[in-house]
């Protein structure tokens, strides 16, 4: 990674309200989460809360698909881990697992894919997640 794509990235992080959007997304999965429910969790106007997905998305830290009239979201978790890697390179004279928590030491940024478990059960979990 070039020092000036980790700079960027980190300038995109570097605001409150990005740092929030950005937390929601990575805690979404891949799936990731329509534009409108982000407005409306982080009580955002629609034109502030696509300026800063946008910065998310110039730094390279989210995507954005269309589906039907919705705009998903979602954070880009292969950059995610070459920021990591990229800054934890050298860490501890090259012995990272010393210094970073446990979660990092062996693992990438990645969200845990859950195997689906039937119509039914998937309703209720996405019902659950709207309130």
């Amino acid at each position: 990674m070039k020092e000036s794509d980790a700079v960027a990235e980190l300038a995109a992080l570097a605001h409150e309200t990005r740092l929030r959007v950005f937390r929601i997304l990575v805690q979404a999965g891949h799936e990731g989460v329509a534009a409108g429910r982000l407005a409306s969790q982080l009580g955002l106007a629609a034109p502030t809360l696509s300026f800063h997905l946008a910065q998310l998305a110039h730094a390279n830290l989210a995507t954005a698909r269309r589906v039907g009239r919705s705009i998903i979201y979602a954070a880009n978790y292969p950059a995610i881990n070459r920021l990591l890697s990229y800054l934890t390179e050298n860490c501890c004279g090259g012995r990272p697992e010393i210094c970073l928590p446990v979660q990092f030491a062996s693992a990438s940024c990645a969200p845990v894919r859950r195997p689906c478990t039937g119509a039914h059960e998937s309703k209720a979990a996405n019902a659950a997640t709207r309130r």
